[in-house]
């Protein structure tokens, strides 16, 4: 319901290749950390956005969304449901084209606004799973 298979392909291979990943640090143990890996391997370039701003994969991490210095494309969201609404709100804010809520992040009215916003979002799916499916 919240992820059109049109919107995915969208996302993932045209809208552009500057994911900034919200919730990526340097735990391995983390779903993010694998995620952001495979997303590199598929040629995106991931941003690390964390509140301790470590850098990730090789890749300068950044505190928040509007610390980072360059347009992004996509922003993934790591974090739990409740705090997912702004994280939407402000990739919006920084002119992100789209949003993307990891499996078990649902917010239906962050999706709402989001879309409402003129923003591709794609909610509750993992980008992942999605990228090597688009053969």
């Amino acid at each position: 319901m919240y992820a059109d298979a049109e919107t995915i392909r969208r996302i993932l291979t045209s809208t552009g290749d500057t994911w900034a990943v919200v919730g990526l640090s340097n735990n391995q143990s983390r779903a993010a950390y694998g995620v952001a890996d495979v997303l590199q391997r598929y040629g995106k370039r991931i941003v690390p956005v964390h509140p301790k701003a470590e850098t990730v994969h090789g890749e300068q991490g950044y505190a928040t969304l509007a610390d980072i210095p360059f347009d992004v494309d996509v922003v993934d969201v790591f974090v739990n449901s409740g705090l997912a609404g702004p994280v939407a709100d402000e990739a919006a804010a920084i002119g992100a084209k789209a949003v993307w809520f990891q499996l078990g992040v649902i917010d239906e009215d962050a999706y709402e606004r989001t879309c409402a916003s003129g923003l591709d979002m794609v909610m509750d799916r993992c980008p992942a799973i999605e990228i090597p499916r688009l053969g």
